[in-house]
């Protein structure tokens, strides 16, 4: 229960929910499944079959673009990844999720989520608030990639992910921000730079 407990505080975010409405109505469909470093959840070409809650650990989406790997999301505990068109519409996933780290998932699988949705208006409603939170999340990402240069997303990424920087490699980080490899490298040189001088 100790892994559940975040998912359960995740979900309160949107709407109340007692501990009596989660056992009764999600803790039997939630699976907990562990996952080691660079393992695969979603394979490109299947079907997304399951709503993921990041309880511990680093997981990215990608797709790939001739010989790259274009990372889309990069997301750590108290997130939520999957393959979102496909989950929602049946259709085969364009995308791969993988473990950066050895990472441990709550997921509920798609049929457990409508069968639940048809029990209960009230996980109906939380669902609708959670698909558009992360649409949102996912629009204001696209605005800030069209408005900011490769500067400001670096530094914009850096103030709110500083941990990131050390715990994710730097060539996924850099297709994630849509920064060539070496200007994301000169970006940390300078940060570096800086840091040094604010120590002095």
């Amino acid at each position: 229960m100790e892994t559940i407990r975040p998912f359960l505080g995740y979900l309160r975010r949107f709407v109340n929910l007692t501990d009596d409405e989660f056992n009764k109505c999600l803790l039997p469909v939630i699976k907990v499944r562990r996952f080691r470093k660079k393992e695969l959840l979603t394979k490109e070409g299947e079907v997304e079959n399951n709503f993921n809650f990041i309880a511990k650990g680093l997981v990215r989406k990608y797709y790939k673009s001739h010989k790259s790997e274009i990372n889309t999301q990069i997301s750590t505990e108290g997130h939520i990844i999957l393959s979102q068109e496909s989950f929602h519409s049946r259709q085969p996933s364009e995308y791969y999720i993988e473990t950066i780290e050895p990472s441990t998932v709550v997921s509920i699988r798609y049929d457990d989520l409508e069968e639940v949705y048809r029990k209960s208006k009230k996980m109906e409603h939380l669902g609708r608030l959670i698909i558009t939170h992360t649409m949102v999340i996912k629009d204001r990402w696209q605005m800030q990639m069209v408005k900011m240069t490769p500067r400001e997303r670096f530094l914009h990424f850096v103030e709110r992910n500083p941990e990131l920087l050390q715990r994710v490699p730097q060539k996924f980080l850099a297709t994630y921000l849509n920064i060539k490899p070496e200007t994301f490298s000169r970006f940390k040189h300078l940060l570096r730079t800086h840091s040094k001088k604010d120590a002095a």
